[in-house]
């Protein structure tokens, strides 16, 4: 199959196909990403059912921190309106190499090798598919399968350690079992969330769904627990946490909590990754991939065992 050229090309095969052709598509798309997925020993989504909890820049930060840890990491930025983990990691503007093979992922910092529609879109943010208003939500939902499906099947991951998916923001109740068809061997999911009441309940509805999906929950993530002043470093409480008595009543594990940290947050907004290993945040979250990392190998033991 040749590699796919831009995201036009995509849903004009959709479009112009007859419906033998695109079932016979859709079979070698299918069975290309599987053979692409072979040679990813962990696969680990990121989601969260509240947008604005920065999930992605949890994805990125546990991905260099992982990668510190002398691993083989790549990030799939499955977001296709928002895509932001190029920007993060100082890699927007890059492209795809388009090879006979397949397309090769540019590769970031500690050499992240990176998956996103941002490469594709260039300027075009955010993606809009130009088609009536009265286009039925399954139809949508079938072009966004064929994007991802695609997607995924012509990228070159190569021999990778951990593959962090990053999902979209909000609810995005598709995208977890689209991600969880496309790649069975799904290990788990990390859910983000922050203290706030509202977050809480909306988080805890999302790790349901997705253990009716048969996802499991390797544990949660509290960011912006507290605030860190940049001049003193005391961290100040921003809301009343209730993450452990969650974790308790959903019996997942907590994998920690990250501070509202200023410097972090502009580092990442300039696409410069804050990379220092002896950063007070940082190191939480190298704490935290360490925990991640530990829960994947425990199932993996007991999954043996039985």
């Amino acid at each position: 199959m040749a590699p796919t050229k831009d995201l036009k090309s995509i849903l004009s095969k959709l479009e112009h196909n007859d419906s033998a052709k695109l079932a016979e598509q859709i079979g070698e798309q299918t069975q290309q990403l599987q053979s692409r997925m072979t040679g990813i020993r962990r696969k680990v989504a990121i989601l969260s059912g509240k947008g604005g909890v920065g999930k992605s820049m949890t994805t990125v930060n546990l991905a260099l921190a992982i990668a510190r840890q002398d691993q083989q990491v790549a990030i799939l930025d499955v977001d296709l309106n928002g895509p932001c983990v190029p920007h993060m990691l100082g890699i927007r503007g890059q492209e795809l190499t388009m090879t006979p093979e397949g397309a090769r992922p540019p590769v970031g910092p500690l050499g992240i090798k990176v998956g996103s529609m941002d490469f594709f879109l260039g300027d075009l943010s955010p993606v809009t598919w130009n088609r009536p208003m009265d286009l039925s939500p399954i139809w949508l939902g079938t072009l966004e399968m064929t994007v991802i499906r695609e997607f995924l099947a012509d990228i070159i991951w190569g021999e990778v350690d951990y593959l962090l998916i990053d999902l979209p923001p909000g609810a995005a109740a598709d995208k977890p079992p689209v991600i969880s068809s496309f790649i069975p061997d799904l290990d788990g999911a990390v859910i983000v969330t922050t203290p706030s009441e509202m977050a809480m309940d909306v988080v805890r509805k999302s790790v349901l769904y997705a253990r009716s999906l048969n996802i499991k929950i390797l544990g949660l993530i509290e960011n912006m627990s507290e605030f860190r002043c940049p001049e003193c470093g005391v961290e100040s409480e921003l809301f009343e946490s209730q993450a452990d008595e969650m974790c308790d009543a959903l019996d997942i594990p907590f994998l920690g909590r990250i501070p509202f940290d200023r410097d972090l947050i502009r580092s990442f907004d300039k696409g410069k990754p804050l990379l220092d290993p002896t950063h007070s945040t940082i190191a939480r979250y190298t704490e935290i991939s360490t925990r991640i990392r530990e829960v994947l190998d425990y199932k993996k033991i007991l999954a043996e065992q039985l």
